[in-house]
């Protein structure tokens, strides 16, 4: 069922995070190479974009390539990182079509050249589409991004830019790679996995998890749509009383 028609279009997720998982495991059940099911999971991102388009969520947050990915076999790795560079040339009018920007998080200088080449490329053509951001969380690890950012921090108090009592959640934001977004709103995870696997582990302190069995290269929009339905059916309480909310 699809519950496109129930979603209120005035109670949306304003940043909405997937852990796009489970393309191996299609691969398997077609009897397929696990390169078929990276391959087939374009299809998936490209039902994201546009669902998260046409309803008007300004963030979207894809986990594309972790940094534990890298201890995948060589071949597969090799897989991921052509497929990445052929999937931007060839969705490229997508973006520019939805009025979607591209952006990246991540350690994106441990990328082969010709992906950090097609990445910039990319990223440059859509700079002024307003519609969606859509950022790409590549060689990206939530301890390491949150590490980083300690490391920043201690560098400008040792030179006494700032002082420890300035620490505060607003500096430590600052200095993450997404800090000119907001917090995730609903963190979705295809594939029946039930864990977050280090990623944006600052910024879902108070996310929405969903989960789903659906594998990522089957991802439809009626998949989003069912997730974001749901989303909206929660009590968002921050902490507070449901008394202190309403």
């Amino acid at each position: 069922m699809d519950f496109l028609e129930q979603i209120d279009r005035d109670k949306l997720p304003q940043h909405v995070a997937i852990i796009m998982d489970g393309n191996g495991r299609w691969a398997k059940k077609q009897g397929l190479l696990r390169a078929a099911g990276h391959k087939r999971g374009t299809a998936g991102v490209k039902q994201a974009v546009e669902g998260c388009a046409e309803l008007g969520i300004p963030f979207l947050t894809l986990y594309a390539f972790s940094t534990e990915n890298w201890n995948r076999p060589k071949k597969e790795v090799d897989t991921l990182m052509n497929l990445l560079v052929s999937s931007l040339k060839k969705e490229i009018l997508t973006l520019q079509d939805n009025d979607v920007s591209l952006h990246t998080i991540g350690n994106i200088n441990t990328l082969p050249s010709k992906a950090q080449k097609e990445l910039s490329e990319v990223i440059e053509k859509t700079k002024s589409n307003k519609r969606l951001r859509v950022t790409l969380a590549l060689s990206y690890g939530g301890r390491e991004e949150i590490l980083k950012s300690l490391q920043e921090i201690s560098v400008k108090v040792k030179n006494n830019i700032i002082s420890p009592a300035e620490i505060d959640e607003s500096l430590i934001n600052n200095h993450l790679y997404t800090h000119d977004m907001p917090d995730v709103d609903l963190l979705i995870r295809t594939s029946g996995e039930q864990r977050v696997s280090n990623f944006l582990l600052w910024q879902i302190a108070y996310a929405e998890f969903y989960f789903t069995p659906v594998l990522w290269p089957d991802f439809k929009k009626e998949h989003l749509h069912d997730a974001i339905y749901n989303y909206q059916k929660r009590e968002r309480r921050f902490g507070k009383t449901s008394e202190q909310i309403k």
